[in-house]
Formats: C-alpha cells, structure tokens, sequence
C-alpha cells in the first residue's frame, strides 16, 4: 500500500474519525482522503457511519481478521518452507 492510506489507516485505527478531521492532520485534501477511505471500504477495511450531515469512519474489526487469516497462509507456509530447509541443513 500506498503511504497515505497506510497513514489515514492507522490514525483510524487509534480512533474514528471524520474525512474533514483526516484532512486537518494529513497534507492532503478533503477529496484525497475520501479517495483513500473509499480504497480501504472497497477492500473491507473501514466502516463508515452517518453522524449528522457527516460520515465517521472507523476500522472494521471483522475485515481485519479477513486479513490476518489470509496473511497467516504466507506466514504458515514461510514457517513449514523455514523448517524443511532446516531439516534438510541437519542431515
């Protein structure tokens, strides 16, 4: 991923935040950071919620596992790849 979206992911996940709050603390526009926000919804990242005439978007618990298993498949399959090479070290 992109740094930006890295970024507006992480101040999300130590709080929800509004696209006008995101803005105010990141060196890009109001339109960027929607852009971005819309990037991380699409993949199930982030969830938005109206509050008023504004939508606060925090980070979607149940996405994140989603993530965490697929990448746990890479991590397994790196542990068992780690482990014949070792084997095959000692014989």
């Amino acid at each position: 991923g992109d740094p930006t979206r890295r970024e507006i992911f992480e101040r999300l996940a130590d709080r929800p935040s509004a696209v006008g709050e995101l803005a105010g603390e990141l060196p890009i526009s109001r339109p960027a950071v929607s852009q971005h926000l819309k990037v991380l919804k699409d993949a199930g990242l982030v969830i938005d919620r109206p509050d008023g005439a504004r939508r606060i978007y925090e980070v979607d618990p149940s996405g994140i596992g989603a993530l965490r298993s697929y990448l746990d498949q890479f991590w397994d399959r790196s542990l068992t790849a780690f482990k014949s090479a070792v084997e095959q070290t000692n014989d």
